[in-house]
């Protein structure tokens, strides 16, 4: 049975599907249709010309995985909204305000937040994140025509929203624009492969997986220094400046999950976990001082993998999450 957490990440999140390795992309359809769901594959995308652009209306909780316009209007009170949009993870969103006709003397806001939020839990968490939490909200009635346009710090982004008068809404652009070294990062899938490079900054990068899995490390470079390794401690990587670990939980954010594993060794070659958690870190610590890059692949675990799976793994926790 899946956990309160995986329920609500597919109720609200709305899990994008991978099907034959390629992405495809899953919209809420508009309220009083039957299926919630609505796949949208790249021949839609392909059947769009070039100065076509994607519009449709949004519902009080919705998600959002291509560009487009999206328009929003009230037609009853809607005082607990939001709408979470992702991206690849190379890509970055910007969320442009086209109109806005909301009250906000009279109680109505409009707020993009910088990453994901969900029952109080961030992503990224505080701990990794460039601004502050108060930094990462942007109000629309505070900032008004000052800030139409509102860049993610990473794939994903989301906005709140409370409208009190029917016919009152909003309209909004998104686009993507590319990012030369993700950083933090939510899955659209359920397993794909993933090359992390953090060069030379001090920061903490989080890929996150809102699924059990299983999570193969083939390449790990941390604290490699003018051709040298930099000679590690021989028990965990307490003091270490430079290192990669895997965390597991039932929540959102990664500093409030279970440490699982710590790697402040560098290899070449293979090492495996299998995680059985409802949401699955792998979070890399960088000094700043060295270039960081770890490559990991990871799908989707099942019951018979808990069972035949055991050589060359790390030792599994959450399987009673399963």
């Amino acid at each position: 049975m899946p956990s309160a957490f995986q329920f609500q990440c597919h109720l609200v999140l709305i899990f994008l599907a991978a099907s034959k390795g390629e992405t495809r992309y899953l919209e809420v359809r508009d309220a009083g249709e039957d299926d919630p769901f609505l796949l949208l594959s790249e021949d839609l995308k392909r059947e769009l010309s070039a100065g076509q652009i994607y519009r449709r209306s949004l519902r009080c909780i919705d998600m959002l995985s291509t560009e487009g316009q999206f328009t929003f209007t009230a037609d009853q009170p809607q005082l607990h909204c939001a709408t979470f949009f992702i991206g690849e993870p190379e890509e970055l969103i910007t969320i442009h305000y086209d109109f806005v006709n909301i009250d906000c003397r009279g109680g109505d806001f409009l707020k993009v937040f910088d990453g994901w939020i969900l029952k109080g839990e961030k992503f990224p968490s505080s701990l990794d994140h460039p601004l502050t939490t108060s930094q990462r909200y942007v109000d629309f009635c505070e900032s008004g025509d000052i800030q139409r346009s509102i860049r993610s710090s990473q794939n994903v982004a989301m906005i709140f929203f409370r409208i009190q008068q029917a016919g009152s809404g909003f309209t909004v652009t998104v686009k993507k624009n590319s990012n030369l070294f993700p950083c933090n990062v939510i899955s659209q899938t359920p397993s794909g492969r993933f090359t992390m490079v953090i060069p030379h900054q001090h920061r903490n990068c989080s890929f996150s997986i809102i699924y059990p899995v299983v999570i193969k490390i083939s390449d790990l470079i941390v604290g490699h220094l003018n051709g040298l390794f930099l000679k590690k401690p021989s028990a965990g990587c307490a003091g270490v400046g430079d290192f990669v670990e895997l965390l597991g939980g039932a929540g959102l954010d990664p500093s409030k999950m279970f440490p699982l594993a710590d790697l402040c060794h560098s290899f070449h070659g293979s090492a495996q976990m299998k995680i059985g958690c409802d949401n699955t870190v792998l979070r890399m610590v960088s000094s700043g001082k060295h270039i960081n890059r770890v490559t990991f692949e990871y799908h989707q675990l099942d019951l018979q993998e808990t069972e035949t799976r055991k050589e060359n793994s790390i030792e599994e926790f959450c399987f009673p999450s399963i």
